[in-house]
């Protein structure tokens, strides 16, 4: 019989679980998915659901993209990865990123057919990410379209026949694009030795360290000017920290390459403009 594991090794693998999901940008996505469907008047049973299917949706990838990933890890040294550190192997992260896309299906369809498939596209588009488009010119796509169709999701999961406004679709990809290449940049020399060469890698770091911070402020812009009516002082103060924010993502990148200090600033940026929409959720959810 196999022997079980000892309380020091499951205490292992359960740090190397909870560092290969990817926990921060995990815990950001899905806080914020939560508190947009708290504005938007969801009751707390949608608001639960929601956030169980975006966190396992977000596990699901964090955990694939470590499995997926693992070879071309250990092949460049990257120390920081649980595979690489022997916190956990290849074969459990796939299992758990399958468990975890599983737990996500099943409750995704509790929310309704629609706004189901409408959320395990944008969890495909994660999954398409990690597998393949990482490494062509399309690797923006799938972060543009996840991050939008996230909006699309909460907004059809709260209550009445309300659909997301194009603009706020259109911030929640900027706001996508701007974070894949701000998180690309401290690893473009190693994702190209393995042969990733994504849309930033193919730029080079001088031109991906500027779009970075110039698509964050472009998703700031939007959420400032995209409600109905001149914005107020909150959107203008708001608008302005972001944009100070996604300035500053882009000075660090230049300063300090290697720094994934542009990638948190970048999430910071996504959590000032998620509470300027939730500020305006009577425009960003409109009639059907």
């Amino acid at each position: 019989m196999p022997s079980m594991m000892s309380g020091t090794e499951t205490r292992r693998l359960a740090g190397g679980l909870v560092l290969a999901s990817h926990p921060v940008p995990a815990a950001v996505v899905t806080g914020l998915a939560a508190a947009l469907a708290v504005a938007l008047g969801s009751d707390g049973v949608t608001v639960a659901l929601v956030t169980l299917v975006v966190g396992t949706g977000q596990l699901s990838i964090g955990w694939s993209n470590d499995w997926i990933d693992a070879a071309r890890d250990v092949a460049v040294g990257r120390t920081d990865k649980p595979v690489v550190a022997g916190l956990v192997t290849a074969p459990a992260l796939r299992a758990a990123a399958v468990g975890a896309l599983a737990v996500c299906v099943a409750v995704s369809l509790a929310l309704g057919l629609v706004p189901a498939m409408v959320h395990l596209a944008a969890v495909g588009g994660g999954w398409a990410y990690n597998a393949r488009l990482k490494a062509t010119v399309w690797s923006w796509l799938p972060y543009a379209l996840s991050f939008g169709l996230l909006m699309v999701f909460v907004v059809l999961a709260a209550p009445g026949t309300r659909v997301p406004a194009g603009w706020a679709v259109a911030a929640a990809a900027l706001l996508g694009v701007g974070a894949h290449v701000a998180n690309t940049l401290p690893d473009l020399e190693d994702d190209a030795s393995t042969g990733v060469r994504g849309m930033p890698h193919r730029l080079g770091r001088r031109v991906a360290g500027v779009l970075a911070p110039c698509l964050l402020v472009c998703a700031a812009v939007v959420v400032v000017v995209g409600p109905a009516g001149a914005p107020g002082p909150v959107a203008w103060t708001g608008g302005a920290v972001a944009v100070g924010l996604a300035l500053a993502a882009g000075a660090m990148a230049v300063a300090r390459p290697r720094s994934r200090a542009p990638f948190g600033l970048g999430m910071a940026v996504a959590v000032v403009c998620v509470a300027l929409l939730a500020a305006a959720t009577a425009d960003i959810a409109v009639p059907g």
